[in-house]
C-alpha cells in the first residue's frame, strides 16, 4: 500500500495544474503552476514576470492540486497536498516536452518560463466516499 506521499504525488501526475502556497513577508502566499511529475518529484513551471520563483526557490513549499472540476461522472472526488523544499530546476529536454506547449502571455507579459523542483517529504490525500456530484 502507498504512502499518502506516494498516493499524493501519484495522483498530482493526473493533472496539469496546481497552486503553490508559501509565505512572502510573513502573509501567506499562493502562486499558480504547471507541474509534472518526474522520478518521485514534482516539478513546476512558472512564469518569470510574476516573480513567484523568487519566493519559492529556497523555501519549503505546499503544493497542491484536486480534481474537483475535473472529475469525471462516478469518479470520486480529491484532493493532494505535497510539502517540501523547493530549489530551482534545469530541466531535461524530455521533461520540456512532457510539460506541453507555453503560454504566448500571461497578465500581457511575454511567458518566459522558469522551472522549480519540490522533493516531496510528506503529502495529504483527501477523496469524497462516492462518485463526484454536487457539492
Amino acid at each position: 500500500m502507498p504512502s499518502d506521499e506516494q498516493l499524493a504525488v501519484g495522483l498530482l501526475g493526473r493533472t496539469a495544474y496546481g497552486r503553490a502556497a508559501t509565505s512572502m513577508r510573513a502573509l501567506p502566499f499562493l502562486a499558480f503552476a504547471r507541474h509534472i511529475v518526474a522520478d518521485g518529484r514534482v516539478l513546476l513551471r512558472m512564469p518569470r514576470s510574476c516573480g513567484y520563483h523568487q519566493v519559492c526557490a529556497g523555501s519549503v513549499l505546499a503544493y497542491g492540486a484536486d480534481n474537483l472540476g475535473s472529475a469525471r461522472p462516478g469518479e470520486r472526488l480529491w484532493t493532494v497536498q505535497v510539502v517540501g523544499r523547493c530549489e530551482a530546476h534545469v530541466p531535461s529536454a524530455d521533461e520540456i516536452e512532457r510539460f506541453g506547449p507555453v503560454p504566448r502571455q500571461v497578465d500581457g507579459e511575454p511567458f518566459e518560463p522558469v522551472y522549480l523542483r519540490i522533493e516531496p517529504r510528506f503529502g495529504t490525500v483527501h477523496f469524497t466516499d462516492g462518485p463526484a456530484g454536487p457539492l
